[in-house]
C-alpha cells in the first residue's frame, strides 16, 4: 500500500465518528454481510454514520485490509479505531457492547409474547425432535422478512416460550416479534407455517386516478414518484410527480415514516414493487396508482 493510499484511508477513518467500509451503499448493499452491518447501524444510529463504497475504489478496497490488518469487508471504525467485520459487529450488537461503544443505552432484552396454534406446535415439535445441541431460531429483519432456521445458540439470544417450545432470536428480532401469531396452513399452495405480525407496516393501498386527483387538488401533502424512464415520463405523468431515481430514493429515506407516498408506472405493476420496497422500509402510508398512467390518461381523456 502506497503512502498516498495510506493517508487517504487514514483521513477517511479519522474524519467521521463512525464509518463503515462496505460493498455498495446503505441504499443498495452489494453483499449480505454489508447489508446486515448497515441494518445494525441504522437500528442504533439511524442515518448518523458514514460509509465508503470500496467497490468504487479498488485501491481503498485492498488498502483498508492492510491498514487495519483485517482481511474482509465490511469493516467498521468508531472514533478512529477498528471494531471489526460483520460477525464481530453482530455479536457486539446482541451483547450490548456496541451500544456501550457508541454511547447508547443498553439494548432492550424484553422477551416478546408469541402465540402458537396447536397444529403449528405439533409440526414444530415434530421438526425439532432430533435437534440435539441446536435450537429453533427465528429471524425477522428490518423489512419484516421472516424465517425459521436451526442454529447453534451463541449465548446472547433472547429466548421466548411458545406453548413450551423455546424460540431463540437476536435482539432486533425480539423487538419486531412481540405479539406474533404462528399458525399452520394446508391449502392449494401447499403446507407450512404462517406468521401474522402486528408490528409489520400496513399493506400497500391502491389509489384510483380520481381519488389521487382529488387529493392533490385539495392540497394534501402527497409525494408522487414515477418509476418509469425519463423518456416515458416525457409523454406525460401525474402533476408534481418526481422520477424515482437515486436522488429521490435518498430523499424518501429521510422523510417521516407516515408521509403519504404514491408510486406510478404504466399499468401499476412496476410501481407496486416500488411501493412494497418502501413499505418494508417502515413507511406506513404507501399507495400504488391503480391502473397506472394508462388509467390516469383515460380519466383525463
Amino acid at each position: 500500500m502506497t503512502d498516498k493510499i495510506m493517508e487517504k484511508i487514514n483521513q477517511l477513518v479519522k474524519s467521521q465518528p463512525v464509518i463503515l467500509f462496505m460493498k455498495g451503499t446503505p441504499q443498495a448493499p452489494m453483499c449480505g454481510f454489508s447489508a446486515n452491518t448497515v441494518r445494525i447501524l441504522k437500528d442504533l444510529l439511524g442515518d448518523n454514520f458514514a460509509t465508503f463504497n470500496v467497490l468504487e475504489d479498488q485501491a481503498v478496497r485492498e488498502g483498508i485490509k492492510a491498514y487495519g490488518q483485517w482481511p474482509t469487508i465490511p469493516q467498521l471504525y468508531v472514533k478512529g479505531e477498528l471494531v471489526g467485520g460483520n460477525d464481530i459487529v453482530t455479536e457486539m450488537y446482541n451483547t450490548g457492547e456496541l451500544h456501550e461503544l457508541l454511547g447508547l443505552d443498553p439494548p432492550d432484552r424484553s422477551v416478546p409474547e408469541i402465540s402458537i396454534t396447536d397444529e403449528a406446535r405439533k409440526h414444530i415439535e415434530s421438526g425439532i425432535a432430533e435437534l440435539a445441541d441446536q435450537v429453533l431460531y427465528l429471524t425477522i429483519d428490518d423489512q419484516f422478512n421472516t424465517r425459521f432456521s436451526v442454529e447453534t445458540p451463541k449465548g446472547y439470544e433472547v429466548v421466548a416460550d411458545a406453548a413450551g417450545i423455546p424460540i431463540y432470536m437476536d435482539i432486533g428480532t425480539a423487538k419486531r416479534a412481540n405479539g406474533i401469531e404462528i399458525d399452520w396452513v394446508d391449502d392449494i399452495q401447499g403446507s407450512g407455517l404462517v406468521i401474522k405480525n402486528p408490528n409489520e407496516p400496513p399493506p400497500v393501498k391502491d389509489i384510483t386516478p380520481k381519488e389521487l386527483k382529488q387529493r392533490l387538488e385539495a392540497g394534501e401533502p402527497i409525494r408522487v414518484y414515477d418509476v418509469r424512464s425519463e423518456q416515458q415520463m416525457a409523454t406525460g405523468t401525474v402533476p408534481g410527480a418526481r422520477r424515482l431515481d437515486k436522488k429521490a430514493v435518498e430523499e424518501i429515506e429521510t422523510l417521516p415514516k407516515e408521509t403519504p407516498l404514491v408510486f406510478v408506472c404504466n399499468l401499476g405493476n412496476s410501481s407496486q414493487g416500488a411501493a412494497e420496497f418502501f413499505r418494508k422500509k417502515g413507511f406506513t402510508n404507501v399507495h400504488n396508482l391503480k391502473g397506472g398512467m394508462m388509467a390516469w390518461q383515460n380519466m383525463a381523456g
